[in-house]
């Protein structure tokens, strides 16, 4: 007992004090402890992760601090989250891809820890997600295991070899180290100098770390250096102070024994009840009966506490939440409460405008639902507030380091040797059992009372580098901030619109772009949105002049726009605010959105008539305009389009939020960009936005000279008979695509933009590539496109009278080329070459969705079945969300089973999808491949063709064509079978 630490004293002390009484409980993902009959696997996920927030909160208490962000860094991730006073919960969470309807804790990980391997990407050096795992470990474990972060922090000096639990070899960590530097050697024509490359690589994985922190903090409205650090996990007490000095954070906390922090919340959770209360009603009609709802849950949440054996005067109520959004939001935000609503209205108001910078306007608010948190007392922490004292700590050894880019000979510290009020100061390192902290220059430390090791900065940054930062390095630290300020505009997009298609279809694109207007970076959004938004603002730049302060909107086919619900807002990024309303201000590159609407007017609801063959037909045309001009907002303006005949938008006011929406998630995104241009200087922002082009660029080129050269042609045909035809021309390293002989212009909508055949054209090269990259438009450099007027090429003038339609040509068209282009270069057979749009609606309101199918099968594998396929990313609306909003019912959505084509190799199945209608409404539908089926691949067999019809509420059935539209009424039945995929490979007849 005596060789045991505190920690693990205490632990097993509450073990048997929890086995004496005979009640045994498990830990939750929610961090709250519950008897095993009443927990489900669901349940527990993330308990792991939960019992480390649980023990930092309370190590943070003892330390007198209640305003925290735990940092839980080990082998294979690292898990962050924040607490203040209690914890942050999700109702509504993701596992790998399993979405998850459970309380718990809100913890964002990322693949960064001690395992994490460190390798070369082409001129970007990498660090994960791939984990060296227990075995075969680092290479300093012996095993022959990879280069990991371990070694990095070996190498430095930050990591005592004598103090492993196992023999580790220094030696074999150099090997490898030296091995990724004739890499770069190799690949980038510079050969970094070993600390340089070590402390890059150091620097890119405290980036990842830094911006999880971000995740859980500054875009949940908080501020990190408004937080303590308390870091723990074998490996955070390495990373806490470099991590810390990004975030702006001044403090850090060091528990005892940090690297069993986990163990220790296990130890101090609390049996705790959820209870909860689905609303659903307008906040003015309900706000009265507010307290008494409370009260009913508070008391059913105690008494499930009670019934796990915990006396009535040992339980709390620790949370009462109100849940309210504005009506048409999916999303909601949290509100505490003690029970009294008469504010919670002015509470909610305020935290939204925090959280988005905007709140839509006239829209009134809904409570969703009301929670409660009932748990049993925790165990009194007393905070440790004495004034031990004050001693000067001595080291027990030195060692050579490398400690805030510097190489110093640095003092070395036990931590068990460290009595309460012991100070030291960096840069220093303090080695435990479990675990290792290192404190750089700038940062000095003392133990508390509590015994936890406090560490506070005392400037800014280290003054001193080892060296230049290898280029590598760089560009992987730039491109992850651009996919993180991309990712960022989504999701303030997502969380602030009001349309279905945003919130819950994610049927929406951000991306950043460089000056000239190209494509730099996208967040994982839609493919035939992406390729286009360069198109768009290049276009935009040639009609229309964008100044500090502007926001442009448009959704014109022929300025790179797709078809007209989907609205494209960008705005000009400048390096500051001064020299605003100069013409000859120069931008720092460009941020932008394009989100589809499910209404913009046009002659039938949700914008996609079917019969349509005019431009005007399909809705509100918005050409090039100034939604905001030199930072004044013209909403009156676009409000007036929005209601011009003659057909208007039949949901102006929605069309206006989801547009705020996305100049808030813009702003975000200009923001950002111009804190990265404030920290690496305009110079340097330029250099690195060329190089990712020229990166891509580069690994097009590697790409095509592994194509064998030659002449590579296709054709499909549209279900009406119209011809898509490919020749690809691939030629050392470089191509030309030339769609001659396809169909004239079409005489319905299935036109396409030259924007959307660019986004074909940039998909398929993307799948040529085996590494990962952010799709830009550097994968077009060694790339020509021909394409002549007709169906991909229609000509569009100043009337959209006289223009021709393009709205199934942006969703069905794109998809029958990639089908085209796939058959050419012989990559896979054809998925369902369908999105299956499904629209319906009355004056009121207009609904759209699109539906999955079967993909094809390739070489070595299967079709996957029932999901979106190539150009679109959607997800389709959850059954409760389309069924409350809307007067229809999901009577079935299952796989078409047996739908795939055979083959060695099979295609996925695709879906069958039944809605029964109730109420008078139009319908329409826009889909592919009904009269024939998705063709096969090297004697594979062709998926089975679509297939759609309403059944009246008389039992007659009216069958639907592939671009089609009715009148359906209350009883009647749509029924949508989607294509399969086709097979790849002649079948195997003997199985």
């Amino acid at each position: 007992d005596a060789a045991l630490s505190p920690i693990i004293r205490d632990y097993l002390t509450r073990i048997e004090s929890t086995l004496d009484r005979g009640r045994l409980h498990v830990l939750t993902s929610a961090g709250g402890l519950v008897a095993p009959r009443a927990v489900r696997p669901k349940d527990m996920l993330l308990s792991g992760p939960a019992g480390g927030v649980v023990g930092a909160a309370r190590a943070g208490r003892l330390s007198g601090f209640d305003r925290l962000i735990a940092f839980d860094m080990g082998g294979t991730s690292t898990d962050v989250a924040r607490y203040h006073r209690d914890y942050e919960y999700l109702f509504e969470h993701t596992v790998g891809n399993a979405h998850l309807v459970a309380p718990a804790l809100a913890i964002e990980s990322v693949a960064a820890g001690g395992g994490s391997i460190c390798w070369l990407d082409g001129p970007r050096l990498r660090v994960g997600p791939q984990s060296a795992g227990a075995r075969p470990g680092p290479a300093c474990y012996g095993a022959g295991g990879p280069l990991t972060m371990t070694d990095v922090n070996l190498l430095l000096g930050r990591l005592d070899p004598e103090r492993f639990d196992i023999p580790v070899n220094p030696d074999a960590a150099r090997d490898r180290m030296e091995d990724l530097r004739k890499q770069i050697a190799a690949g980038t024509g510079e050969r970094p100098s070993r600390e340089a490359l070590l402390l890059g690589l150091l620097e890119i994985a405290n980036e990842r770390m830094a911006d999880a922190i971000r995740q859980v903090s500054l875009r949940r409205g908080y501020d990190p250096a408004d937080h303590a650090l308390v870091a723990f996990g074998g490996a955070g007490g390495q990373h806490a102070c470099a991590i810390a000095r990004r975030l702006g954070m001044s403090t850090v906390v060091l528990p005892a024994d940090a690297g069993l922090l986990s163990a220790l919340g296990l130890g101090h959770a609390v049996v705790e009840r959820f209870a909860e209360e689905q609303v659903l009603a307008p906040l003015t009609r309900v706000q009265g009966t507010v307290r008494s709802r409370f009260a009913r849950l508070a008391r059913a949440a105690a008494a499930q506490v009670e019934a796990e054996g915990i006396p009535r005067r040992r339980i709390a109520i620790r949370r009462r939440i109100a849940h309210l959004r504005f009506t048409g939001q999916d999303d909601t935000l949290e509100i505490d409460t003690t029970g009294d609503g008469s504010s919670l209205r002015l509470r909610f108001r305020r935290r939204y405008a925090e959280l988005f910078g905007h709140r839509p306007e006239g829209r009134p608010i809904e409570l969703e639902s009301l929670r409660v948190v009932a748990s049993s007392l925790p165990s009194r922490d007393r905070v440790r507030r004495g004034r031990p004292a004050i001693r000067r700590a001595s080291p027990v050894a030195r060692r050579r380091a490398i400690l805030g880019a510097r190489s110093v000979t640095v003092p070395v510290f036990d931590r068990d040797r460290l009595p309460a009020g012991a100070r030291l100061a960096g840069p220093a390192l303090v080695f435990e059992r479990h675990s290792a902290v290192v404190i750089e220059p700038g940062w000095r430390a003392a133990v508390d009372p509590a015994g936890a090791l406090i560490l506070r900065r005392v400037a800014a940054r280290p003054t001193r580098s080892a060296g230049r930062r290898p280029r590598a390095v760089d560009l992987e630290l730039f491109t992850n901030r651009l996919v993180s300020i991309a990712r960022e505009m989504g999701e303030r997009l997502r969380a602030t619109a009001i349309s279905t298609n945003v919130r819950e279809r994610l049927d929406f694109s951000c991306a950043v772009l460089d000056p000239a207007g190209s494509l730099l970076v996208n967040a994982p959004h839609i493919p035939v949105h992406l390729g286009a938004l360069g198109t768009c603002v290049r276009r935009l730049l040639e009609v229309i002049a964008m100044e500090p302060g502007d926001v442009v909107v448009t959704n014109h086919p022929a300025f790179g726009g797709s078809h007209l619900p989907d609205v494209t807002v960008v705005t000009p990024v400048f390096a500051s605010r001064r020299g605003r309303g100069r013409r000859d201000a120069k931008p720092i590159g460009y941020v932008a959105s394009r989100a589809h609407h499910a209404e913009i007017g046009g002659s039938r609801p949700g914008s996609f008539p079917p019969a349509a063959t005019r431009l005007i037909e399909e809705g509100i045309v918005i050409p090039p305009t100034h939604l905001v001009r030199r930072g004044r907002t013209r909403w009156d303006v676009i409000r007036r389009l929005l209601r011009s005949s003659p057909w208007p938008s039949r949901a102006v006011e929605d069309n206006l939020a989801d547009l705020r929406a996305a100049v808030a998630a813009n702003h975000a995104g200009a923001e950002a960009l111009q804190r990265l241009a404030s920290q690496r200087g305009i110079a340097s922002l330029r250099r690195l936005m060329n190089a990712l082009l020229d990166l891509a660029e580069r690994r097009m080129g590697e790409a095509l000279q592994a194509f064998p050269d030659g002449r590579y042609e296709a054709e499909e045909r549209l279900d009406d008979g119209t011809p898509l035809r490919v020749a690809v021309t691939i030629r050392g390293g470089r191509a030309a695509f030339d769609f001659a002989g396809s169909g004239g212009i079409h005489p319905g909508n299935l036109n396409a933009t030259p924007a959307v055949v660019r986004s074909v054209v940039i998909y398929v090269l993307r799948l040529l590539l085996k590494q990962p990259l952010p799709l830009n438009e550097g994968l077009l450099r060694p790339i020509s496109i021909s394409v002549p007027p007709g169906i991909l090429n229609p000509p569009f003038g100043k009337d959209p009278s006289t223009d021709p339609a393009v709205v199934g040509g942006n969703v069905e068209t794109s998809q029958r080329l990639v089908d085209t282009l796939l058959k050419a270069l012989g990559l896979a057979a054809c998925s369902q070459g369908t999105m299956n749009n499904v629209l319906f609606g009355n004056k009121r309101f207009g609904y759209y969705e699109t539906i999955g199918g079967g993909c094809g099968a390739g070489s070595g594998f299967h079709g996957a079945s029932a999901v979106h396929s190539h150009m679109t990313n959607t997800r389709m609306t959850d059954p409760e969300v389309f069924e409350h909003r809307y007067p229809a019912r999901i009577d079935a959505h299952a796989v078409r089973t047996g739908s795939g084509g055979n083959g060695r190799f099979r295609g996925g199945d695709g879906i069958t999808r039944s809605i029964t209608f109730l109420a008078p409404m139009e319908l329409s539908i826009i889909s592919q491949h009904r009269t024939s089926g998705p063709y096969g691949l090297e004697g594979g067999h062709p998926g089975r063709a679509g297939d759609q019809r309403v059944i009246r509420s008389d039992g007659s059935i009216r069958v639907l064509d592939s671009i089609d539209g009715c009148e359906v009424h209350p009883g009647d039945r749509l029924i949508v079978e989607t294509p399969g995929g086709g097979g790849y490979g002649p079948p195997d007849e003997t199985a």
